[in-house]
């Protein structure tokens, strides 16, 4: 599995060794990653959001990207390190999760106003045709049964 990490981070820098504003973004995510680990207790977490925040001060070309920093729901979201009954999720269940929202967004895209129109229509015509198809059907097995 560390074999995998390292390739990604590769590829990643690969991709992004012209680009140190993605390089220090993926830095800072995976700040923000560390901060929900289940072994630091809550006020260390916090204490490090509170260092994190004054350290991208600085950063002005991601100034917009990292507005959610400065959430207040941010803070309330580390008190749950605290909480022993609250079991953290594995990463199946996530991966998981993500694979059903993925299933949903494919389902639902397709449900645009005009497919929707075209399916309704379709459907209009084989109600009305299901009739003589029906007939047909009934006159073929007679003649073969005949």
């Amino acid at each position: 599995m560390n074999v995998n990490k390292s390739n990604e981070r590769e590829v990643f820098c690969a991709v992004t060794h012209d680009m140190p504003v993605l390089q220090t973004l993926r830095e800072i995510v995976n700040e923000v990653y560390r901060l929900y680990d289940r072994r630091c207790p809550a006020q260390t977490a916090l204490e490090k959001l509170r260092q994190l925040r004054s350290r991208v001060k600085g950063f002005e070309a991601l100034s917009q990207s990292l507005t959610k920093l400065d959430s207040p729901t941010l803070e309330k979201s580390l008190e749950f390190l605290d909480d022993k009954l609250l079991p953290s999720t594995s990463n199946a269940v996530e991966r998981g999760n993500r694979r059903y929202r993925k299933m949903q967004k494919s389902v639902y895209r397709v449900r645009t106003h005009g497919h929707l129109e075209n399916r309704i229509a379709l459907d209009m015509f084989r109600d009305s045709r299901a009739t003589d198809k029906k007939r047909t059907f009934q006159n073929l097995h007679l003649t073969r049964a005949g």
